[in-house]
């Protein structure tokens, strides 16, 4: 083998992509810098012939080295092989510890491996199988030498599919799908709430029919301003942003001091002028004001039950909680550029960090206090949702990655990859490629953490969910890594364990009883939606993005399992896309790579061939207005056999413009800082939208009404 070749064959050994087919379904080479960095960033030694050689070599033995593998996953009804390793000759016990208690002795199977030489001594392997009637759950796998060396390994049982996608074949529903952080109500500080989205919410079921309420990911941002802007790339996916509390509606904001209340109020009222401005967002400032009164209702005295509520839901997040709230106080305290982050505060275990943990320990029960408030009111929205007749509720966003420099990364170590980042090879929407600056998980660490840092995140999500949406759910199969430094086109694709992965993501939904939709868009391998359906799991449909060769696809042949939009959060809401201001935004942007002129004739082409088939099926007229060409856009979409139907709340209003623009900073555009308002640019409050008659159509519409 040349050096290259064996650089390849060591980059396929640890699922590193050495080619792959683009979006114009072009196959590509990745280059031998590339290989090295990405190697080098899952800790693959590989800077020379030498080394490559003995990575291929340990890669081949390391199994042998471990008396359990790192953890198993498995599906019900399956009766999984697994390898125990020994000395060669030595007995071994195996058994499993269930979730319940209940100890359960695997098979051995009459099965012989010839023993491999490890480090100079003789290794044998016993293979044994698991029973195939063990419950969905999480279980323990023991392996003892008598008298000797004992190892464990996490053993997951999934649901082979989720029972809540059967729930919905019976009729098609429709949910809205909002930017909370946009929205703003007589309550609000400038920034929704929590408060917000229950009112929304019981609107969209009460009054309009609706099933859900599809909300960007609330996880949380920097304990202190300034704060992220996107809800994309948060500092942590296992806890939720104190930004939405609603201040008011916290039990002990009543019972203030005279003197302590007065502040409440002034704050209030000042961050309430915010509430006004159409043109931009102003996150941090009103982060500013309400922290400050939180820290006033912090400071009020609970009542015993209270108390006990706050203690247990302490008991309940564990060292995780205890972790992520000493994150904070850190960051509350030093600043995120301190030096001693690099040292000193570098993770969890330090000595100083352990004895900063006392001297914090205020300043890291309020922190816990927020998620516990944060807790609370999710937990109102959901049972708002609920009474307004919604069957699903609250559908929540899982976002792809964190911040580099975030508390995920700080705590959970290994588990997460610091010198690559995640994002996306160049496509048609994006022709330069995006870096959304996320350090990806490890595939191996994860599973050797028995794959609870990815739990943990799901359970905090799914506590008071009704559905969940997995944004970029093909980066479960493989994800785009892009070495630290270099560009998104010089990235390739690193393989996951789509099993385990898929497997967690359903078994911790069907405890939850809740709905998974994947957002399967973009460029994927052609078994990723077979496979996402088999579980259970729903993709998504754009309205947009259903196009074959030569035509659009019509909506009577989209899938059935599936939530079909017209529009996503990455594209100007409908009246602006039929204006083709997405084409005038990237081409002002310079995010093109083709002659401007040539895409927006591509662009009008696609368009006017969708509008085409609404008219082809009754649904608009020649002369229809914007408004009315959203309408019978939303109206074509609902003639599709999928379960789940999503309207933007943006269409519903008539707001114009774009969100976000994929592959941008805020210094090119305000990326998640345009407030909620209609075609004038006039603010929408929530109050409003219970009579609002641009909605009321819209939500006739894709119910199949005229």
């Amino acid at each position: 083998m040349t050096n290259l070749d064996q650089l390849r064959s060591l980059a396929t050994t640890h699922g590193v992509a050495t080619e792959y087919d683009g979006w114009d379904h072009v196959r590509r080479e990745v280059s031998e810098e590339t290989l090295r960095a990405v190697l080098a960033a899952l800790g693959v030694p590989c800077s020379d012939d030498e080394q490559i050689a003995g990575a291929l070599a340990e890669a081949d033995i390391a199994p042998w080295r471990r008396m359990l593998p790192p953890a198993i996953v498995t599906v019900a009804g399956r009766s999984p092989e697994f390898p125990v390793h020994v000395p060669h000759g030595s007995p071994v016990d195996v058994w499993l510890v269930t979730e319940d208690g209940t100890r359960v002795v695997p098979r051995q199977l009459d099965l012989w491996v010839e023993p491999r030489l490890v480090d100079d001594a003789l290794v044998g392997r016993a293979t044994f199988a698991a029973p195939g009637d063990l419950e969905p759950g999480w279980h323990t796998l023991y392996a003892e030498i008598p008298g000797g060396a004992r190892a464990e390994c996490t053993f997951v049982v999934t649901p082979a599919r989720l029972s809540s996608t059967a729930s919905l074949t019976d009729r098609q529903r429709w949910g809205l799908a909002l930017q909370l952080y946009s929205i703003r109500s007589g309550w609000s500080w400038g920034v929704g709430d929590f408060g917000d989205l229950a009112d929304i919410a019981d609107v969209t079921g009460r009054v309009h029919g609706g099933d859900y309420v599809l909300v960007n990911p609330l996880h949380a941002a920097e304990p202190v301003a300034p704060l992220e802007e996107s809800p994309y790339l948060p500092t942590t996916r296992r806890f939720v942003n104190p930004l939405y509390i609603r201040v008011r509606d916290i039990r002990e904001a009543a019972d203030l001091r005279t003197k302590d209340y007065a502040k409440l109020v002034d704050l209030e009222r000042r961050a309430a002028k915010r509430n006004d401005d159409s043109r931009r967002i102003d996150r941090n400032s009103s982060y500013r004001a309400k922290l400050k009164a939180l820290r006033l209702v912090h400071r009020s005295p609970r009542s015993p039950h209270r108390q006990a509520a706050f203690e247990q839901f302490c008991r309940t997040g564990g060292q995780a909680l205890d972790d992520y709230a000493l994150w904070c106080a850190l960051t509350e305290k030093y600043g995120a550029d301190d030096p001693r982050w690099k040292d000193e505060f570098a993770h969890p275990g330090t000595d100083s960090v352990r004895r900063r943990r006392k001297r914090l320990a205020e300043r890291v029960g309020f922190h816990k206090w927020l998620q516990w408030i944060c807790d609370e009111q999710l937990a109102a929205a959901q049972r708002a949702a609920l009474e307004a007749g919604m069957s699903i509720g609250v559908m929540h966003d899982l976002a792809v990655g964190v911040q580099r420099g975030g508390a995920d990364v700080w705590a959970l170590g290994a588990a997460l990859v610091r010198d690559a980042t995640v994002g996306a090879p160049p496509d048609d929407f994006n022709q330069q490629g995006q870096q959304w600056n996320q350090p990806p998980w490890h595939p191996h660490r994860l599973a050797e953490q028995g794959y609870a840092p990815y739990r943990e995140m799901l359970r905090t999500i799914l506590r008071h969910a009704g559905g969940i949406r997995v944004d970029h759910i093909i980066g479960l199969f493989r994800l785009w890594w892009i070495p630290a430094g270099k560009s998104p086109a010089a990235g390739t694709y690193v393989q996951y364990d789509h099993e385990a992965l898929i497997g967690i993501l359903v078994l911790e939904a069907e405890r939850a009883g809740a709905v998974v939709v994947g957002e399967d868009l973009g460029v994927f391998q052609p078994t990723v939606q077979d496979y996402l359906a088999e579980r259970g799991v729903l993709g998504t449909s754009i309205l947009w993005f259903e196009h074959g060769p030569y035509a659009p696809i019509p909506p009577e042949e989209y899938r059935q399992l599936c939530l079909t939009s017209v529009t996503t959060h990455d594209l100007p809401p409908t009246a602006g896309y039929l204006a083709g201001e997405h084409i005038d935004l990237r081409d002002q942007l310079g995010l093109l790579e083709r002659d401007v002129e040539e895409e927006r004739a591509d662009d009008e082409r696609d368009r006017d061939a969708v509008l085409e088939l609404a008219r082809a099926r009754g649904l608009l007229a020649e002369d229809a207005t914007a408004a009315e060409e959203v309408e019978a856009l939303h109206r074509l979409i609902a003639r599709s056999p999928s379960v789940l139907l999503g309207v933007a709340l943006v269409d519903a209003v008539g707001e114009l413009r774009i969100q976000n623009q994929p592959g941008t900073d805020q210094s090119q555009y305000p990326n998640w800082r345009i407030p909620l308002a209609d075609a004038g640019g006039r603010v929408v409050s929530v109050e409003a939208l219970a009579t609002d008659e641009r909605f009321d159509a819209l939500a006739r519409a894709i119910r199949g009404e005229q």
